[in-house]
């Protein structure tokens, strides 16, 4: 694995735990609540259920990085139109992805520390 794959996908993993522990802390000590419909159901019910589910859904997001980033590296012609269109694709999904979850973490701190 590549060192840009390695800290790219470590990012996101990171920011999707730090959020699964800022939720559950905030749900099951302080609480808050889970603004997200999907979550909410399975978070105010079954924490493990959740912690699976959101660690899961975190390593998916970070495994189809490196797997979308290396079959589009193995392109032979890396001049193309399409590859420069679909590499930056990947990068803009791979930054909008973890500005997201920066913010949704420092909400989750947010009302963890109010």
């Amino acid at each position: 694995m590549q060192k840009t794959e390695l800290i790219t996908s470590f990012l996101l993993i990171l920011m999707g735990t730090i959020d699964c522990v800022t939720t559950i802390i905030g749900v099951g000590f302080s609480g808050a609540s889970e603004e997200n419909p999907v979550m909410a159901g399975i978070v105010s019910s079954n924490i493990g259920g959740f912690l699976v589910v959101k660690i899961a859904a975190t390593i998916l997001i970070a495994s189809t990085y490196i797997y979308a980033r290396r079959t589009i590296m193995k392109t032979q012609n890396k001049t193309t139109r399409s590859f420069k269109l679909s590499y930056k694709f990947i990068k803009i999904t791979y930054v909008g992805i973890l500005a997201f979850l920066v913010i949704v973490v420092a909400n989750n701190l947010i009302i963890l520390l109010a």
